[in-house]
């Protein structure tokens, strides 16, 4: 099933309804960098909490670690990020831009020039100094991936945790790139959030443990509610697999402007604690409570993009359609995700009695769903509102509800309305989202 939407009807939206800005929009914005929003926010939050409780909470075999972003030098040298993680980069010697060298052919895509410098390496990490001095003993890099942060901390976890093989570490958190073509929304940028998971297996297992996470995660896209025909399954060649990798498959989602990765799912097997038991000294082989034995174990890891699955999530439930000869436009966000669950909305905002109704049913709905109250259009009006940030239930308080002490309940796919009473709200509610 092919995208429709263009991603400049993508950008238009996020802008209007508070789910994406460009950062620093007031001074002319900062290329590769973004703001999420009221609604963005609520729905990155959701997108995060679905992702930790699906591969932490609901699994007896892994736990949470939040590294921190600056890391030891000497980490990104055993990690081989100080010496491997570049991009080969041309100059223009007509226009003076710089791009990656894949990234041009015969001539320069600005200004049309087949004149360039040859390719050279350019080192993706971010450099900052930590402490008073700006100088080569105060170099600290903003970290590239949070993978490290788990290695680093692997035997402190093993002996906190007590977990025995094969058991995970997940992380969500912050990393930094200066890609040198950010680009395609908030799809490739140069500050962006992870969602990565090291599991660590008896190398024996690690085949059988790579396939079982590349179902476990490609299902995980499905169960929220991802359009199916829109996701695949691609295998790495020989040719793309880093040096440490003997296996990869990308999670690849059709955006507007084609196949891209949402995540990938590696067999590293057990460089890392190898390179970090080198470089730092220190004794990192598992041994087994039980058995005694010893190990290096191998390391299977699927790691995603919080604001690339964000996009993709907004794409996919984005649809138009015509409802009474009149355009809707309706973000289908599954229910676990929608950044507003709850709109409550009277009928007639002139009514004090109407309004101090809704505005009560708002104050107790709240406190087990996310829920607005809006009296600033018709009612037509706000629904046509509610559904273009994809808010799932749409409650109305009308003059009859005085009367009957029932309320209208409008659902947002279906559209269909039922008659509630006002003392079977809340259940009714907290039902409809497993709360």
């Amino acid at each position: 099933m092919k995208n429709s939407v263009s991603m400049d009807t993508i950008v238009s939206l996020c802008k209007r309804r508070g789910f994406i800005f460009q950062s620093s929009e007031i001074y002319g914005g900062l290329s590769g960098a973004w703001d999420y929003g009221p609604l963005g926010a609520e729905l990155k939050r959701n997108i995060k909490d679905a992702w930790w409780k699906a591969n932490v909470h609901d699994r007896e075999d892994m736990v949470g670690l939040d590294a921190s972003i600056l890391m030891h030098p000497e980490t990104w040298n055993a990690s081989g990020h100080t010496q491997n993680f570049t991009d080969q980069l041309v100059d223009c010697k007509a226009c003076k831009r710089r791009f990656r060298a894949d990234h041009v052919g015969d001539s320069c895509p600005a200004c049309g020039a087949k004149d360039f410098t040859e390719a050279r390496a350019f080192n993706l990490m971010l450099k900052t100094h930590l402490g008073a001095m700006e100088d080569s003993s105060s170099v600290v890099y903003l970290r590239p991936e949070t993978a490290q942060g788990i290695f680093v901390n692997f035997m402190n976890v093993r002996d906190t945790s007590r977990k025995r093989l094969p058991f995970g570490i997940a992380q969500i958190g912050k990393s930094f790139r200066n890609e040198i073509t950010p680009g395609n929304f908030t799809f490739r940028t140069r500050e962006f959030e992870q969602m990565e998971i090291e599991f660590f297996t008896h190398p024996g297992e690690a085949q059988e443990w790579h396939k079982r996470w590349i179902e476990d995660r490609f299902q995980w896209y499905v169960n929220l509610g991802m359009t199916p025909d829109r996701l695949r399954l691609r295998k790495h060649g020989e040719d793309e697999l880093a040096h440490y990798s003997v296996g990869c498959t990308d999670i690849e989602y059709e955006f507007p402007f084609g196949w891209s990765e949402l995540e990938g799912i590696a067999n590293r097997t057990d460089f890392d604690l190898k390179q970090h038991a080198q470089f730092s000294g220190k004794d990192l082989k598992y041994k087994d409570s039980v058995t005694q034995e010893e190990v290096i174990p191998f390391v299977i890891e699927p790691s995603g993009g919080v604001d690339r699955a964000t996009l993709a999530f907004l794409v996919d439930a984005y649809h138009e359609e015509q409802v009474n000869d009149s355009p809707r436009v309706v973000l289908r966000f599954h229910k676990k995700l929608a950044p507003i669950k709850v709109a409550v909305l009277p009928l007639l905002k002139k009514s004090s009695e109407i309004v101090s109704k809704a505005k009560a049913i708002k104050a107790d709905l709240q406190k087990n769903v996310t829920c607005v109250y809006d009296d600033t259009a018709s009612i037509g009006k706000l629904y046509r509102r509610q559904d273009e940030v994809g808010t799932v239930l749409c409650v109305t308080v009308d003059p009859e509800s005085l009367e009957d002490q029932q309320v209208t309940v409008r659902e947002r796919d279906s559209m269909q309305q039922v008659r509630i009473p006002m003392d079977r709200l809340k259940s009714y509610v907290c039902e409809h989202f497993g709360n």
